[in-house]
């Protein structure tokens, strides 16, 4: 089969040759293994660890006044490297929250938002058919993230209760712009994208950020209408969402999502049994490979228990992508990601 067909396959329930896998690293730990495995781009990784890594295509932006931004990108965002790791490696943190000193809508709707219209999407459709062999992506919905951005975290969780007029002014805007990219991108695919992006960070370690009142007021109805959207095109709706979410799945599920990753069982309520009985019917799982401590700092027999677990837990009956529950980070051995993906061919 070919990866593709792998990961339709595990979506549809149908007979599988092997579990389907995905993955997601930093750039530092992608780096780590083009050295260690000696190849020389990052497809050769997927083909040397068999990885049916699911592929991105989009439109090209042009930004008319990015010369004048300042080094802002289109949100009016600029960034700064921060180490982790001991200088090992870096992600990019927002330095700037344009929308801070927000008080009123009148504030929300004369922000210079982006246009959809600066983007053009004449290559889409090749670069589904270059890569036709692959799941592909097309597209992606992330608004609450691009909301605590602007405003910042704390005045944004603040928001939802003290001023929720900002927030839903806000996230129209996001979602309205979002939603002109991803249409733009799937009529030019031409039925070649597989799955949209739809994602969020609803959960904790312990609990949900947001209550499932407040999801469904401010978020449900925008992600229902982009995946909608997504399924007119015939594309499943990738649902990324990190934590203890286990509450808030039958809302989810409410909205259209096909898979759900990335399934960190260590956190409350988010066992895998429990997980696979109770909504594996409805949902196809990504992920569930813990890169807090299995992958991290186990050992690669442990690596190689916890795919065992994971094939049974949750890949019974089809509906699961074997994958990290997030970003390998370069502290990861490459001893444990090689051993990840070769116990699934011991399956």
């Amino acid at each position: 089969m070919t990866p593709k067909e792998r990961w339709r396959a595990a979506l549809k329930r149908k007979g599988l040759d092997r579990l389907p896998t995905d993955y997601w690293g930093t750039g530092e730990m992608t780096g780590k293994l083009l050295t260690a495995l000696g190849v020389a781009d990052e497809e050769g990784i997927w083909k040397a660890l068999s990885i049916d890594r699911m592929h991105w295509v989009g439109g090209t932006l042009h930004d008319p006044h990015a010369a004048t931004r300042g080094g802002a990108d289109i949100w009016g965002l600029r960034y700064r490297d921060v180490e982790h790791a001991g200088g090992a490696g870096s992600y990019a943190e927002a330095v700037n929250f344009p929308l801070a000193a927000a008080t009123s809508v009148a504030d929300i709707e004369s922000y210079p938002w982006p246009d959809p219209g600066w983007w053009t999407f004449e290559g889409v459709r090749a670069s589904c058919e270059a890569q036709a062999v692959w799941p592909v992506q097309g597209g992606s919905y992330e608004p609450f993230y691009q909301y605590c951005y602007l405003r910042g975290m704390e005045r944004a969780m603040e928001d939802l209760v003290e001023s929720p007029e900002i927030v839903e002014a806000a996230l129209d805007r996001i979602f309205a712009y979002s939603y002109a990219v991803i249409e733009g991108t799937l009529k030019a695919a031409g039925g070649g994208v597989d799955f949209v992006y739809v994602a969020e960070d609803f959960g904790t370690q312990e609990s949900l950020l947001v209550s499932r009142d407040m999801f469904r007021r401010f978020f449900a109805p925008r992600m229902r209408k982009i995946i909608e959207l997504a399924h007119r095109h015939g594309a499943f709706a990738f649902h990324h969402d990190d934590g203890a979410i286990r509450s808030l799945i039958p809302d989810l599920l409410d909205c259209g999502i096909d898979i759900l990753n990335p399934v960190q069982w260590r956190c409350r309520g988010m066992d895998r049994a429990g997980l696979k009985a109770e909504f594996g019917s409805r949902l196809t799982f990504h992920g569930a490979m813990d890169n807090q401590i299995t992958l991290p700092f186990g050992t690669p027999e442990e690596v190689r228990r916890e795919v065992r677990e994971n094939a049974l837990l949750l890949g019974g009956g089809g509906g699961y992508i074997l994958a990290p529950c997030h970003n390998l980070q370069v502290i990861t051995p490459v001893e444990n990601v090689i051993a990840m993906y070769d116990e699934v061919h011991r399956l």
